[in-house]
């Protein structure tokens, strides 16, 4: 799993046509602990989006992301469930994520 950091020519076709797949339990601070910070820090320009994560996994590309909150405070604090995008099924990512968070090892 590695999150795409963001650059100053970032490169939007790694996540362009991709819709949403999943969510996960987790707050903003959970996922700053196993991720990092976010690849898109700021708000989008709609402002739909407030932080989003872009992660590599097995070479496909997700997000993860708030949807409409419209309240970075609020994404920030009290938010406790993400969007999971991505342009395929994303089980797999999602229960290695769910794994990260809770610490739990696949046998």
């Amino acid at each position: 799993m590695k999150v795409i950091k963001e650059s100053k020519n970032p490169n939007y076709s790694l996540t362009i046509g991709s819709s949403l797949k999943g969510h996960i339990l987790a707050t903003y601070n959970q996922l700053v602990e196993i991720l990092g910070e976010p690849t898109y820090p700021n708000p989008s320009g709609d402002e739909k989006v407030q932080k989003e994560w872009v992660v590599q996994f097995r070479g496909d590309y997700f997000t993860i992301y708030d949807w409409k909150t419209f309240d970075v405070d609020y994404t920030m604090n009290e938010l406790e469930s993400f969007h999971i995008g991505g342009k395929v099924p994303a089980w797999d990512f999602i229960d290695a994520l769910e794994n990260k968070l809770h610490g739990k090892q696949k046998q």
